[in-house]
């Protein structure tokens, strides 16, 4: 790309040595092929200067059956904690229960010694993965699904993390004041 036609101020603001940023982080596979792994302005920088991108790790965190959804923190922060979002389904199909009708049975459900177990192990599976910087010291079950119609959700379904953030921030608080 040579530049926006017209628009050398914007060019200006993307074009480095040539290259064109887009703002985008990715690593090149054994192939050859670049692989987007996530947005610049995603990366969470901790309190000791570690830049960590979140979507892969949320990523391995949904790849578990029963976390639906996985949302990194630690921006500024001494270390990386993780708000989840349980697969009610999953989980309730799996230990033969009904799922939760409400977030008073959800508590309930989640509050269960092996239900808790169960997702501390899927944690240390993906910490085991990891570097140091990167483990995941804590994580709070969220007692409800994410929803577009709460804002917390865009039309394609990915989390808000700023609204998210704010939603639950006294969840969040709790996980770094204990």
């Amino acid at each position: 790309m040579l530049g926006y036609y017209n628009r050398p101020e914007e060019t200006a603001a993307v074009m480095q040595d040539g290259w064109f940023h887009t703002g985008d982080i990715g690593e090149l596979d054994a192939d050859g092929y670049l692989k987007i792994t996530d947005r610049k302005k995603d990366l969470l920088c901790t309190s000791g200067g570690k830049k960590i991108a979140p979507q892969p790790i949320e990523g391995a965190l949904r790849d578990h059956e029963w976390i639906g959804e996985a949302i990194l923190l630690g921006d500024r922060r001494n270390y990386l904690t993780a708000l989840l979002v349980p697969d009610f389904a999953a989980v309730a199909r799996q230990l033969g229960v009904e799922p939760p009708k409400d977030q008073t049975a959800a508590a309930a459900l989640l509050a269960r010694p092996d239900v808790r177990a169960r997702f501390a192990e899927a944690v240390e599976a993906v910490n085991a993965k990891l570097a140091q910087f990167e483990k995941i010291k804590k994580f709070h079950l969220l007692q409800r699904e994410l929803t577009q119609a709460a804002g917390e959700l865009t039309p394609t379904l990915k989390v808000k993390r700023r609204i998210v953030e704010a939603e639950f921030q006294r969840e969040i608080d709790a996980m770094y004041s204990s």
